[in-house]
């Protein structure tokens, strides 16, 4: 675990929100030179504290209005493997996160879908029909809300 102080968090929570930012700004907002900000950011990068630089879309304004968490057990019969539901849920485009997790259900979804009826086409002819799938809870998302974590 690397140790950070609190300038190394100050950066984060500002890159959290906006990773375009230049090391000369940031460095402005903490107190530093751009190259020492910019050393700062290199070290959080190589130490994979800063894991990955992502593009984030306005899914609502790309026409996908409707967000759905589903929980899906999978069925017993067949003993379809992990691996074959998997490389099946990863290949539908609408399923936008796929978390292997602990608890009533073995997968959680995060599916995206234009409007309530495109969702059920979605659920119906393409996530009930993956191999395995069994019983399946579906949750509207009504609001977001992003934190940018535990800082401090």
């Amino acid at each position: 675990m690397i140790e950070l102080d609190e300038i190394d968090k100050a950066l984060l929570r500002m890159l959290s929100e906006d990773m375009t930012q230049n090391a000369g700004a940031l460095g402005r907002s903490v107190g530093l030179s751009q190259p020492a900000t910019w050393r700062r950011i290199r070290r959080l990068k190589d130490s994979g504290v800063i894991a990955d630089q992502r593009l984030e879309l306005d899914l609502e304004k790309l026409g996908f209005g409707v967000t759905v968490f589903l929980g899906v057990k999978l069925a017993t019969k067949g003993r379809v493997s992990l691996e074959d539901f998997e490389r099946a849920v990863t290949a539908i485009p609408e399923v936008q996160t796929v978390e292997h997790v602990l608890g009533l259900y073995d997968y959680r979804l995060r599916v995206v879908a234009r409007d309530l009826a495109d969702f059920e086409r979605v659920l119906r002819r393409r996530i009930m029909t993956l191999p395995g799938a069994g019983a399946v809870e579906a949750n509207v998302l009504l609001s977001e809300e992003r934190r940018p974590g535990p800082l401090g």
